[in-house]
């Protein structure tokens, strides 16, 4: 997922949006009829009968039994042969809540569309449930009793999973506190997250004699006029201070909540659980973050200096940080345009990686435009292996949003090539999760600027470092954010102040001396997403930004297999560590001087634009 600035014109809803929604604006709506006709069709009513009553019949079958089938004769087909079945539930159970989610996208303050996901969540919970056992007692068996059984077909299929599933033992709990931790999780964590979704939608902010939703007044942000930005800056913080109190009761519950669950399970920093999940060593991010603030004064603080100097001042306002130069020629793209060029740049690197981004066009698997009530930002949901991704996006015209369409369609790509690891090895971990989709804006932004002319050239390489600035530097700031934030609420809960106060100290860190944070900016944490849904997720996005930066200068060099090589990193899925995937490229992660290839990408541009 992907919080973006996006922008364009409120488009109102459809009424038909559950199924075969039609085309409003002339901006593609998704067609979640692959997944389900409806929200009341017996093809969803009965699958979600099916879910619970096979997740039963499984544990039945199962449960307690684990031990004695990985000890018995020909535990390799018989272990083989459960988690065949456990992976058709999962993908079951996968469509059920991916249609769910994406109807409660579309409109998260629709009452009906509310409850049908509350209900989904609800129900899905309770047959998950039934499946816990599994990854529990898989890792009691005896580790040369499972080594056997994963060394010999056809249960070796399954080793990448089974052997990240073990990975989880150090920091699991007895079973019935996980039963606990897993259905409370509705009443707990998802319920809090759902009252910042459905919050965070249902705010207006007054622009002049408007009232905006969230997405419009963000777009503001980016308007070549000074008192519209600035008029859109004092929106937000109007309303974000209105709402303060929910945002920080929000904010403290769930650091609390992930506080207690880390000290159960026994993890010692307030991201290890993230660095877990991600498959992904502690001091590789801590590298990282190291490399990326040690660089703050190269990157963000020189170029803001720099862009202080095109408008004639010392320094800039916060709302003109993402402003359009002075005199720059400004361009705005329609559907059609940018289909083009996101078709054409990936069309040139690879012809198959443009047929799969074309069926997302051609089967309407994108959900365009702006609407009331939908969820803000972008992302590409990869649902199941045994139906297709779909992307969300709030289109508005902007070159920006031709970035994002390309930047989700490379997620979508992405979830293509892996999806026939099947459901329980497509997903991959976040160490590679965000490369296929900045790839993917790269091939298209070099496809713009190779057709620019002059005038534009200064333009798009400013606004390029601007999104990469926002991808590394700006993602590690709110790393940093997090880690302050829920080091501070193990002291104790913190005030809507003092968040504020955590969250200004790390953006002027990062942000430098040529940008003036004024009074309001200090609300400004409070609309993102990842904090709430994902925390620790952020670095994620300056990982794969620097990792790609690698591997494009490698494909500039026209290594021999690139593109070959390049699928087949895509292909594997989560069925192998970055490690390895990045070897045949020559990368290492690990190695401390990788970071600064990418981060020396970006200096390199900001030094052409010093030039012109």
């Amino acid at each position: 997922m992907r919080f973006s600035l996006p922008s364009h014109a409120l488009i109102a809803r459809s009424a038909n949006a559950q199924g075969a929604a039609p085309i409003a604006g002339g901006l593609p709506e998704w067609n979640l009829a692959d997944l389900y006709p409806g929200m009341e069709s017996p093809e969803y009513a009965g699958d979600l009968s099916r879910a619970l009553d096979e997740s039963k019949a499984f544990a039945q079958a199962y449960r307690g039994k684990l031990a004695d089938i990985a000890g018995g004769p020909d535990a390799s087909a018989a272990l083989f042969e459960m988690l065949q079945r456990y992976e058709r539930l999962e993908d079951l159970i996968g469509r059920i809540m991916s249609y769910a989610g994406l109807i409660y996208a579309g409109d998260t303050t629709d009452p009906l569309r509310a409850k049908f996901f509350g209900d989904a969540q609800e129900k899905v919970t309770n047959a998950s449930t039934d499946l816990l056992f599994l990854t529990l007692e898989l890792n009691r068996i005896d580790d040369a009793l499972l080594e056997k059984a994963i060394s010999e077909a056809p249960l070796a299929h399954y080793r990448p999973w089974i052997e990240d599933v073990r990975r989880e033992k150090p920091y699991q709990l007895e079973d019935r506190v996980e039963e606990l931790f897993h259905e409370k999780s509705i009443t707990g964590r998802g319920a809090w997250n759902r009252l910042f979704d459905e919050t965070i939608a249902s705010l207006r902010f007054k622009v002049g004699d408007k009232e905006l939703t969230l997405e419009p007044t963000l777009n503001l942000m980016q308007d070549k006029e000074a008192s519209t930005r600035k008029e859109a800056s004092e929106a937000l913080a109007h309303t974000l201070r209105a709402n303060q109190r929910t945002f920080s009761l929000i904010t403290n519950v769930l650091a609390k909540d992930k506080e207690i669950g880390d000290r159960w399970r026994g993890f010692k920093d307030v991201a290890d659980s993230r660095h877990l999940s991600n498959r992904v060593e502690r001091e590789v991010v801590d590298s990282l973050v190291a490399a990326v603030q040690e660089a703050y004064p190269r990157l963000s603080h020189r170029y803001y200096k720099l862009k202080a100097k095109w408008f004639g001042r010392d320094t800039l306002d916060h709302w003109d940080r993402n402003a359009p130069l002075p005199d720059a020629p400004t361009r705005s793209y329609n559907w059609e345009d940018a289909r083009h060029l996101v078709l054409s740049a990936y069309g040139a690197f690879s012809p198959r990686m443009a047929d799969i981004a074309r069926r997302f066009f051609d089967e309407r698997w994108i959900d365009a435009p702006v609407r009331p009530g939908k969820a803000p930002g972008a992302f590409a949901h990869p649902t199941v292996p045994s139906a297709h991704p779909y992307v969300l996006l709030n289109y508005q015209g902007k070159p920006r949003d031709v970035m994002t369409l390309a930047h989700e369609l490379g997620h979508g790509v992405h979830q293509v090539l892996a999806a026939h690891n099947g459901a329980l090895m497509a997903p991959t971990p976040l160490t590679l999760a965000e490369t296929a989709s900045v790839f993917g804006e790269m091939l298209t932004f070099r496809t713009l600027l190779a057709e620019a002319g002059a005038d534009q050239r200064r333009a798009m390489l400013a606004a390029k470092v601007e999104d990469m600035i926002n991808t590394v530097v700006r993602q590690i700031a709110f790393y940093s954010f997090e880690r302050k934030l829920h080091e501070a609420r193990r002291e104790g809960e913190l005030t809507a102040e003092r968040i504020g106060e955590l969250w200004m100290s790390v953006q002027a860190q990062s942000l430098g001396p040529s940008i003036t944070l004024h009074e309001g900016y200090e609300t400004f944490w409070a609309y993102i997403p990842h904090f709430v849904h994902s925390p620790f997720y952020v670095y994620a996005y300056a990982f794969g930004d620097c990792l790609v930066n690698s591997l494009y200068g490698v494909y500039q060099n026209a290594e021999s297999g690139f593109v070959e090589k390049y699928f087949a990193l895509l292909s594997a899925g989560g069925s192998k560590h970055y490690s390895e995937l990045l070897a045949p490229f020559g990368l290492d992660a690990r190695d401390p001087g990788f970071w600064q290839i990418g981060l020396n990408m970006i200096e390199g541009m900001i030094a052409e634009l010093e030039t012109l």
